[in-house]
């Protein structure tokens, strides 16, 4: 669990409203994904914060560009990412704090969650489902048992499908690891409840849609 000031001190740039907003859904989000000891809140929230530069992009800016016109069909990298229809590149574009893209994606999503994404797939940036997702993602990717062995680097490559970033990935790693330190409070175990799907099996595709992809395109507005 995290508390405000903790929150802050991890990402000094977020803003104390959205801070104060999207903690809730942060805290809910690690409490049912089981990221509840110091070593996987470290890990994971300080690749959310690389990869949604401090919670400032919940939603990928699209132009398209060069890069972006691979989402769509029938390109192969659509192909593998369930994008059929016209226009699916800019419908699944990256969303949330850990940029799920692609119209498979969503569906996988959208069904643990019990949510129509691909009828609604702008519902993935907002706080209440986008850190949802990126738990899910953590659980069914092994990342939790990663964070355990201390293994930042798989966690990495499993999230990024490379180490680009590493080098700022690991700086909000240090630093989320002095705030906790300080003073961390274990999040509860995750309550059965009838309803809630267990996280889907085997390994995901690497999310490759975040931090590094916004910032290789012009930026327009906030």
């Amino acid at each position: 669990m995290l508390s405000d000031a903790q929150l802050r001190q991890i990402m000094p740039h977020l803003a104390a409203a959205k801070a104060a907003s999207f903690l809730p859904h942060l805290n809910d989000a690690m409490a049912r994904w089981e990221v509840n000891t110091l070593a996987r809140t470290a890990a994971f929230v300080a690749q959310l914060a690389h990869e949604s530069g401090e919670f400032r992009w919940m939603e990928e800016l699209w132009g398209p560009t060069a890069a972006q016109q691979r989402y769509e069909p029938p390109a192969d990298l659509a192909a593998r990412l369930g994008n059929t229809e016209p226009g699916d590149g800019k419908r699944y574009k990256g969303r949330g704090p850990i940029q799920v893209t692609g119209r498979s994606n969503y569906q996988r999503f959208g069904k643990l969650l019990g949510i129509d994404l691909v009828g609604q797939p702008e519902l993935a940036a907002t706080p209440a489902v986008g850190f949802q997702i990126a738990g899910a993602f953590w659980k069914s990717n092994g990342l939790n048992e990663l964070a355990d062995a201390g293994d930042f680097l798989k966690i990495t490559k499993r999230i990024n499908g490379g180490t680009n970033g590493l080098e700022d990935r690991r700086k909000y790693h240090a630093q989320a690891l002095a705030v906790l330190e300080g003073g961390f409070e274990p999040g509860p175990a995750p309550a059965v409840t009838r309803g809630r799907r267990a996280a889907p099996a085997g390994m995901l595709e690497p999310l490759t849609r975040g931090h590094e992809a916004i910032r290789a395109r012009p930026r327009r507005g906030p």
